[in-house]
């Protein structure tokens, strides 16, 4: 994908655009389906590489020849790095039409007539255009999400907890797990599971991260304002 490198959209309140979860969930992939002539191939060599580096995408042309080419479907699974019920955060499918063949072998590029983008979360299914795509950018942290997670909860389960304290209110019935779902620029997403359910809640840093070397400063930001309102609670830290 030929991205412009133009400014995001403005997300609303302190959440990425739907562009930029898509652009995020793209550049953190390690794998993808790729769907064309009715057959479907596992690509798993990506390596963290945005795969739309050999996979470019072209406007749709309005009136031209494209029913004529191949149709291609490109599917993406963002898994949560962490071991929480229902791992799977969202959603990512390409569709369009070939306008060069396409393989999943050997370095030359494909080019493809872009026919939408489709996002699926747990707040619903949402459609993102090519302009909106070309104008987002992924989140800075996405590459590296998974590894401070990971880190987060094997090294620092206590702070995971402590974070909790933020959480303005809590939910009624016993948590039985605080778990880190997800980080991205605007702040942190934690999983309560309860014995029947769960709930994410999100703690945004101070001011959104314009790139990773800021995380630290923002998440330790955090862990100060929890132990600063440890008196409202008697949780655990």
């Amino acid at each position: 994908m030929r991205m412009s490198g133009a400014a995001p959209a403005t997300p609303a309140a302190g959440r990425p655009t739907d562009a930029e979860r898509v652009r995020s969930v793209l550049v953190a992939a390690h794998s993808m389906t790729v769907v064309t002539d009715g057959l479907r191939s596992e690509v798993r060599h990506l390596d963290g590489a945005d795969p739309m580096g050999r996979l470019h995408l072209h406007p749709g042309e309005p009136g031209g020849d494209g029913e004529h080419r191949p149709s291609i479907r490109l599917e993406f699974t963002d898994i949560a790095p962490t071991p929480v019920r229902d791992r799977v955060r969202a959603r990512v499918t390409i569709l369009g039409r070939l306008l060069s063949p396409y393989t999943d072998e050997g370095a030359d590029s494909t080019c493809m007539e872009f026919g939408s983008a489709v996002l699926e979360t747990a707040q619903g299914r949402s459609y993102v255009g090519i302009e909106e795509l070309d104008a987002a950018c992924p989140d800075p942290l996405a590459p590296y999400e998974a590894g401070m997670l990971t880190h987060l909860l094997d090294d620092h389960a206590e702070l995971v907890t402590l974070l909790l304290r933020l959480v303005q209110p809590l939910p009624t019935g016993a948590i039985l797990r605080v778990l880190p779902l997800a980080m991205d620029r605007y702040g942190i997403t934690l999983r309560l599971e309860q014995r029947r359910g769960h709930r994410d809640v999100r703690l945004p840093f101070p001011s959104p991260l314009d790139d990773v070397e800021q995380s630290g400063v923002q998440i330790q930001a955090l862990f100060s304002a929890a132990r600063r309102s440890s008196h409202r609670n008697s949780l655990p830290a």
